[in-house]
């Protein structure tokens, strides 16, 4: 289902229940991220939240603020269009077996090829509600309107089919400033953009990248551009360092909830998140070109961010940043984003998360990328069963993987195989489990560990690349991993005693009591 807007999406999340409206004014400092903490650790995610009335410093916004919009199972299924996220990946495993591939490259090939084949390839547009109002930093210029006078919660009207009109924004034309961007935690070195979609563009092949990269406001028009070393968009920074270019970058926000699940998919460098994404929201992506710039954005995106990074300009500090590990980041030098346009939709919604001690909005689109890509895991290893990331984890530090092992050593090769696709080389510690073993039960999964390993036998450690958010390793973007195997032992792997069966009742028994038990 392809939502036109970000409001429409609100529109529909409300329809089904799934949002909560704050109508109280609410400070975009620390006040809704206190908030939006405590929703996202309520039971099975808790609900979305719009805040009408953020104030920044004290002074209303113009703009509502809308979190934690993908923060539950429910919620990533609708922005889908499916009743479950499982459905989805179904699908997409359905066409990636037309033709099996004999490598990774091959997958990577076909995957590409897969949604090429559902509607899913962006086109061109003139024009779009995303540039309904346009401040270039030289001269701002806005398009005519008749904003409504102050709507108050009382006055919010209904459509004839019954469907909340949320009141339009005025047509302000605004700098970083006049944002509700959030300071989310009390040790934050300032405001930041917590749900960007940056676009880069590759300067030799011309491929395009959508990232996301926490954004550090510095002031009116200038920002932190936080792209880790391994991260695509650096990549491509890297070559305009190289060259001494002007770099162009955009950022957009907001639109279809498909653009921010689509930036953060662990897809391979050269395959375009704007591809995945018209085949998720199963209608093309129109893409609209930026004012300033030469990139293009969805031109139904809420706001775009259009600027540049001066290779020839010294890095900054950016942070400290409450980062996902559930600790902060520490200050770390980064290049220097310059705006020079925002543009936005005159009903404009501010989209943004928090992350930190999970669980978070993120735990659930993290875990919809692996349930989305786990056909494709299971096309190059196909003993794998299942895979979980546990919200204890945070994204990519502990992964659980279950196996139907027919082999010695078998669960060691599968170590080694995620270790070394995309992000995963960022997993610190890769438990491998029997095919009988629930890995979304953490449970279930740590009882198998600890009691059909023997620590020495059944460990490897490896070294590698690390997260270069991951404060525990001795130096940066460097550091150790550990597998475990806590599958059942075969000759060859160092076993010779007999392996004992697992406690388990007998069916036929456990009917006849559940039948006496029911009467």
């Amino acid at each position: 289902m392809a939502f036109e807007s970000f409001r429409d999406w609100i529109q529909q999340l409300e329809r089904a229940g799934e949002l909560k409206r704050i109508r109280q004014p609410l400070a975009t400092e620390l006040e809704i991220t206190a908030l939006a903490d405590r929703e996202m650790k309520s039971p099975g995610g808790g609900k979305a939240l719009l805040i009408e009335h953020p104030t920044i410093g004290g002074k209303p916004s113009p703009f509502p603020v809308a979190i934690n919009t993908l923060g539950s199972w429910k919620r990533m299924a609708m922005s889908m269009g499916a009743d479950t996220v499982d459905e989805v990946a179904k699908d997409l495993g359905a066409l990636m077996k037309a033709k099996p591939p004999t490598s990774l490259k091959e997958t990577m090939q076909l995957l590409s090829l897969a949604l090429d084949l559902r509607h899913a390839r962006p086109k061109t547009v003139r024009d779009g509600p995303c540039k309904e109002v346009i401040h270039r930093f030289d001269e701002p210029i806005t398009l005519p309107m008749t904003p409504p006078s102050a709507v108050t919660s009382a006055e919010l009207k209904t459509s004839p089919r019954g469907e909340v009109i949320l009141p339009a924004t005025p047509a302000v034309p605004p700098t970083l400033l006049e944002l509700p961007i959030l300071k989310c935690w009390p040790l934050d070195g300032g405001r930041f953009i917590t749900l960007p979609c940056v676009v880069t563009r590759d300067p030799d092949t011309g491929e395009r990248n959508v990232g996301m990269y926490r954004i550090q406001i510095y002031d009116p028009q200038t920002t932190g551009m936080h792209w880790q070393l391994q991260k695509v968009a650096a990549r491509h920074g890297r070559r305009y360092y190289e060259t001494g270019t002007r770099m162009p970058v955009s950022i957009f926000l907001g639109g279809d909830p498909m653009y921010p699940f689509a930036a953060t998919a662990p897809l391979p460098d050269g395959l375009d998140e704007f591809l995945l994404a018209g085949y998720l929201r199963k209608k093309s992506i129109e893409l609209i070109r930026c004012e300033t710039n030469d990139l293009e954005v969805p031109a139904n995106a809420d706001f775009v961010i259009e600027g540049y990074i001066d290779p020839k300009e010294p890095l900054r500090d950016e942070g400290p940043f409450g980062d996902h590990t559930g600790y902060y980041t520490l200050p770390e030098p980064y290049p220097v984003f310059h705006v020079t346009a925002i543009t936005h939709r005159r009903d404009a919604i501010y989209p943004a998360t928090i992350v930190g001690l999970p669980p978070m909005e993120d735990f659930y689109i993290g875990a919809a990328s692996v349930k989305l890509f786990l056909p494709i895991f299971k096309m190059n290893f196909p003993e794998i069963v299942d895979i979980a990331l546990p919200a204890e984890g945070v994204f990519h530090n502990l992964v659980f993987v279950s196996i139907r092992k027919t082999y010695p050593m078998q669960a060691f090769k599968i170590m080694h195989g995620l270790w070394g696709m995309g992000q995963m080389m960022f997993t610190k510690y890769i438990v491998v489990v029997d095919d009988d073993v629930d890995v979304h039960n953490t449970s279930d999964v740590l009882f198998r560990m600890c009691a059909n390993t023997d620590p020495e036998r059944d460990s490897i450690f490896t070294k590698g690349p690390a997260d270069v958010l991951d404060h525990a390793t001795s130096e940066i973007a460097m550091g150790t991993k550990l597998g475990i195997d806590a599958t059942r032992k075969l000759a060859g792997e160092g076993f010779n005693r007999r392996w004992p069966p697992l406690i388990r009742m007998d069916d036929t028994v456990k009917a006849r009591v559940e039948k006496i038990l029911n009467g």
